[in-house]
């Protein structure tokens, strides 16, 4: 990768984690979160920090992550290598608390950020897509609901592989779809496998 390629992208990760855009609509100082360097293979695109992470600025960095890294089978000096890994949630600032959790992230984020980002990328040969937000942004035909789209894993592999949010709320969601775990989750470890033994 060239060193302009990853300068370019070091001076757009700048402006971004320099963005005020929502600070009005946000329950603390506006914290973007994100990781990512041009070389990055894997891109993991979440919902947007929780309050753990906006007070770290370490993503995932919470029992979900813990969950997330475990289903990749990945340590976490893999999952945080930025020459490896770009992670850039739909909102990239914690969004605040809604009635039953936190808000949807901000959509202002995707408008602003998510394009130029994903220009500064092109070495990505496997995307996440974790959750609603993720899927309905960058699989918008596979379905209308979580379950529907990642029931559709296969269709989206081998650029992308929609998961449910690995949050311990979401157990009963797991024991409701055994096979995501039986059947999903081996062959995306079977994908990772492909996607960092590239040259």
């Amino acid at each position: 990768m060239s060193a302009k390629a990853q300068r370019r992208l070091a001076a757009l990760l700048q402006e971004v984690r320099g963005c005020r855009h929502c600070s009005e609509h946000l329950p603390y100082a506006p914290r973007p979160v994100l990781r990512a360097r041009a070389s990055a293979r894997l891109l993991i695109v979440g919902q947007a920090p929780g309050t753990r992470v906006h007070k770290s600025g370490v993503p995932w960095d919470d029992p979900s992550g813990e969950r997330l890294r475990a289903w990749l089978d990945m340590p976490a000096e893999t999952f945080y290598d930025e020459s490896r890994v770009a992670i850039i949630p739909m909102g990239l600032c914690y969004p605040g608390r809604g009635a039953s959790g936190d808000l949807p992230p901000r959509p202002e984020c995707a408008r602003l950020w998510r394009q130029r980002l994903l220009a500064c990328l092109p070495r990505v040969e496997l995307t996440l897509l974790i959750g609603r937000y993720a899927q309905q942004y960058h699989a918008p035909a596979a379905g209308k609901t979580v379950t529907e789209t990642v029931g559709r894993w296969r269709e989206l592999l081998p650029e992308r592989f929609p998961m449910p949010h690995p949050s311990p709320r979401n157990l009963m969601w797991l024991r409701r779809n055994p096979w995501f775990e039986q059947e999903a989750i081996p062959a995306l470890r079977r994908r990772l496998r492909q996607v960092f033994a590239g040259p």
